[in-house]
């Protein structure tokens, strides 16, 4: 019943980035409780000394007294099970208890939540930094105002760092029950907003986020293991220990947007294709290192100063763990770089989507602003440039239309991207137009063979 043996890669942000981090996380196991065949309670709790947990609730609760009132006494770790069989009979009718947690009712089961797939779901609104810590700001600010004593929790929903609702109360689950019920009486639509609250998040905490359709949830301090968990099934990004100007984010990183206050591209998406096998290197190029840095890690940082989203387009995401964007496979298998293009086209969330390979690690973000500029003003079904080496399809800007031609040409089994261009609306940017603006000639370069990685390294 762990959450997870390998170490979960999470990301800090500090100093307008977000850097993978393995951190330790409080683990929260459910232990479901069944006394004389009655399942009567999920103890929700820490994994250590279970035995402890089970024989001292049964205890305060007045069903036994002694060891000697039990018959059987099983806790089973593998399956999150405690089977007790005690003297005498329980009640017919058992009144509601606590379970382990801060000012929470009885759970008799775990939290269910919606389960969302995180390479499939589409456009995801994003936040600014800034946006989490004005909204933590005003938590604070309300809870000194109103808060008379210690001990307290508080809890705060808003959109865009406007604060809309703030609860307080001795339990930290209660300050989101609070919440719901206000938004009830007002009539208030949650779906979507952020949640920050001043507590621990638990499982049980994220379950309620999720009944109200919360997109986001901050706290101060840490969540557990399995509330990271769930929040990666429910789509929730999860962020703990915001304070200071930094924070760690462990679900969903693509929400947070990296070099959010610089002038970026409106209205266009970067992806970087990286679902090519790297038969001539022989290993996978998007990972070799270049000045400290792996090659798909420059790209992405280029893209993420000039663009709103970055996406992976990748049959393999676990490859790029450490990179906090969203990841997107292939629709077609087998169809190489078209089928890269139109997976590209397909996940983007914008009108126009500039494609980069993932074996590129000079992009020059000068051209690459000049090919979104020509594509935003001139109004073409994609903007290509050449390099010397000729026409550079892999390094362009591409309209949603571009989608169905690239998806009709699958289907008739095409698959040159050369030969695919001649059928869009193309505008073509010569060799001598790049140079005219002062763009680098190693914007084009790409990495294939061990001959070219080791004359650039």
């Amino acid at each position: 019943m762990k959450y997870d043996d390998k170490k979960q890669t999470y990301f800090t942000y500090r100093g307008e980035v977000l850097e993978p981090t393995v951190s330790p996380v409080v683990a929260e196991y459910p232990l479901q409780l069944i006394v004389n065949g009655r399942e009567i309670a999920t103890l929700i709790g820490s994994p250590h000394d279970l035995r402890f947990l089970v024989a001292g609730f049964l205890r305060l609760q007045g069903f036994i007294s002694s060891l000697q009132d039990f018959e059987i006494f099983s806790v089973c770790e593998e399956f999150g099970t405690a089977n007790v069989r005690i003297k005498g009979e329980l009640p017919e009718r058992l009144k509601p208890v606590l379970t382990s947690g801060c000012g929470t009712g009885i759970t008799f089961t775990l939290p269910e939540v919606k389960n969302t797939d995180v390479t499939t779901s589409m456009h995801p609104l994003r936040r600014s930094p800034q946006q989490i810590f004005t909204l933590m700001h005003e938590l604070t600010n309300k809870a000194d105002q109103y808060r008379s004593h210690g001990g307290i929790h508080s809890a705060a929903i808003g959109r865009n760092g406007t604060l809309l609702l703030y609860a307080e109360d001795l339990g930290r689950h209660n300050t989101f029950d609070r919440i719901a019920g206000e938004a009830l009486f007002k009539g208030i639509d949650l779906t979507g907003a952020e949640l920050v609250t001043s507590g621990r998040v638990s499982t049980e905490m994220v379950a309620k986020a999720s009944l109200m359709g919360i997109s986001v949830i901050a706290s101060r301090t840490s969540p557990t293991d399995m509330a990271i968990k769930l929040c990666d099934q429910a789509g929730i990004c999860l962020i703990g220990y915001l304070r200071a100007g930094s924070f760690t984010v462990y679900s969903h990183p693509e929400v947070i947007e990296e070099f959010s206050e610089r002038d970026k591209i409106d209205g266009i998406t970067g992806v970087i294709l990286a679902g090519g096998a790297s038969r001539r290197m022989g290993s996978n190029k998007a990972l070799l290192e270049v000045e400290g840095n792996t090659i798909i890690a420059r790209i992405y940082r280029t893209l993420s100063g000039l663009f709103h989203e970055v996406i992976i387009v990748t049959d393999s995401p676990q490859d790029y763990d450490f990179l906090p964007c969203r990841k997107a496979p292939d629709i077609y298998s087998n169809f190489g770089s078209i089928a890269g293009l139109h997976s590209a086209l397909t996940h983007s969330s914008t009108v126009n989507t500039f494609v980069t390979a993932c074996d590129m690690p000079f992009l020059d973000q000068s051209i690459i602003r000049y090919l979104c500029h020509l594509q935003q003003k001139e109004n073409f079904e994609a903007t290509i440039p050449y390099s010397e080496g000729g026409q550079e399809p892999l390094h362009g800007v591409y309209s949603s239309v571009c989608k169905e031609i690239f998806e009709g040409a699958i289907e008739s089994g095409e698959r040159k991207v050369v030969d695919i261009l001649k059928k869009i609306n193309l505008r073509e940017v010569r060799y001598d137009e790049v140079r005219s603006i002062g763009g680098h000639a190693a914007s084009f370069l790409n990495v294939n063979t061990p001959e070219e990685y080791e004359g650039i390294k």
